[in-house]
């Protein structure tokens, strides 16, 4: 079995389920693992290496020929992959996020360079080229003795018109996909075929129905960059005003809260600041955090994520889209050690 490992500060999830839609092959995300026997949610973008020697297992048995996975810049520092020889992979992206871990951006690009470092000389590795420190990952891996592939949708292989997904960061998620699956010997006709098809899923830009007249999407995004690129998409289609959602997690990279505040007030026209997951820290204080880099430009603030979610519903009118972001598939939402059944998505729908 053929392993392909994709990685990036955003948009991994997304990439790698179209790549194994491409490539009819299983595949393992943050959301999900499937085997092509069973479907199931480890709790970790990477799973540690004796869960995942026993994922490999099963897609085998299952008659998997490709698997592709999600590969964190955690899993790649703690070694979980271990000896994994992967065919194959994808940068899409470097951005702040995980400096409570990495502690600097340089150290941070260096974690993810050494992903490409360890593949076999000869292997395919795409790099996209539109998003954050790309141009540097590639002058990087291109000293390394690899298949080096750039992409990029300002030059895009593949006719995207009919594609379903907004945002141009899907579509160079979609090119990289693409790229890879053009390496595990899919042809491009079939590539092409299976784009028109495909359809936002596990709140990542999912759309949900609910009361409120605006048009209302979940989104996974938590960090600056993922916050600017999922409200620029949202402008596209939006004729009235955008807001946004959002929040920040606890004992998490703090440095990256004013940013992803400047972000929100610069791009939406109305801010609601509340609840992530805080974990051990006061809400407050991480909405604090948050606003100190809006310049003033908060329309609301409550720390009850869903108290907050239904007031903006509650004020959006016909023509507005509204961006509920940071949590996107998870179904629970942790304060003070605890976990909580809370799903965005669920919380939209029932307004």
């Amino acid at each position: 079995m053929r392993i392909w490992g994709i990685t990036g500060t955003n948009g991994k999830t997304t990439t790698t389920w179209i790549a194994a839609r491409f490539m009819r092959a299983a595949y393992i995300t943050t959301v999900e693992v499937d085997t092509l026997a069973r479907k199931f949610y480890t709790g970790y973008t990477t799973p540690p290496l004796n869960q995942l020697k026993t994922i490999f297992a099963e897609m085998e048995a299952s008659g998997a020929k490709d698997c592709v996975m999600e590969v964190s810049s955690h899993a790649i520092h703690q070694r979980r992959t271990g000896d994994t020889v992967f065919a194959g992979g994808a940068f899409l992206n470097l951005s702040e996020d995980h400096l409570d871990y990495h502690k600097t951006m340089e150290e941070y690009f260096r974690v993810k360079l050494s992903f490409a470092e360890r593949l076999a000389p000869g292997s395919p590795y795409v790099v996209a080229l539109d998003g954050e420190n790309c141009s540097a990952m590639l002058e990087a891996v291109k000293k390394l003795p690899l298949n080096v592939i750039p992409v990029s949708a300002r030059n895009p292989a593949y006719d995207l018109d009919g594609l379903k997904l907004a945002g141009d960061y899907n579509r160079t998620n979609v090119l990289v996909a693409a790229a890879l699956a053009e390496c595990a010997g899919v042809p491009h006709e079939l590539i092409q075929a299976e784009i028109p098809r495909l359809v936002p899923r596990w709140g990542r830009l999912e759309e949900i129905a609910c009361s409120s007249p605006a048009r209302v999407f979940v989104d996974f995004a938590h960090t600056p960059d993922g916050l600017e690129k999922v409200l620029a998409a949202a402008r596209g289609f939006c004729p009235g005003k955008l807001w946004v959602v959002f929040g920040a997690g606890g004992d998490r990279d703090p440095m990256k809260r004013p940013l992803m505040g400047a972000a929100c007030a610069r791009l939406a026209d109305e801010t609601v600041v509340t609840s992530d997951n805080p974990r051990s820290e006061d809400p407050e204080a991480i909405i604090d955090a948050i606003v100190s880099g809006m310049a003033g430009r908060v329309t609301h603030r409550d720390a009850d994520r869903k108290a907050a979610i239904l007031w903006t519903l509650a004020h959006a009118k016909a023509g507005d889209v509204v961006i509920v972001a940071g949590k996107g598939h998870e179904t629970t939402q942790e304060i003070a050690g605890v976990k909580y059944p809370f799903d965005d998505r669920l919380v939209v729908a029932q307004a």
